[in-house]
């Protein structure tokens, strides 16, 4: 099996689920984000599209960064071994920017809730100024 090949499978698998679990995130983060953002759709929506494109940009540097290899590919286990740990570190790579992403999206998320309490408790009185 060629090496080009093994390139070929491995840029088509990592790339494929790049895009893959970015429109995950993509679908689902857009509820936390207009949460965060008091329902201000047009926001959530402008952020998460920006969130993405940062996800696309790491990971697809990342992939294209990773694909080379001094691996000789003499035989179809090898190319199968050298495929499988090179989507394997993809896949750890996307499942870490994925709690990472979850973890911006809740941060953005508490902080737009904190900012719903009221200054000071509803059935708290002011007191007058003594002139």
């Amino acid at each position: 099996m060629s090496i080009v090949v093994c390139y070929s499978a491995y840029l088509a698998i990592s790339i494929g689920v790049t895009i893959w679990v970015a429109q995950t995130l993509q679908k689902s983060g857009r509820v936390f984000l207009i949460d965060a953002f008091h329902g201000n759709s047009p926001l959530a929506d402008s952020v998460n599209r920006l969130l993405v494109v940062g996800f696309y940009l790491i990971n697809i540097g990342f992939v294209t960064s990773a694909l080379h290899s001094y691996a000789q590919v003499l035989t179809t286990r090898s190319a199968i071994e050298l495929l499988s740990d090179k989507v394997g570190v993809v896949l750890m790579v996307l499942g870490l920017m994925h709690f990472f992403n979850i973890y911006i999206f809740n941060r953005l998320r508490k902080r737009g809730q904190a900012d719903l309490r009221p200054p000071f408790p509803p059935d708290a009185r002011i007191p007058a100024m003594e002139q």
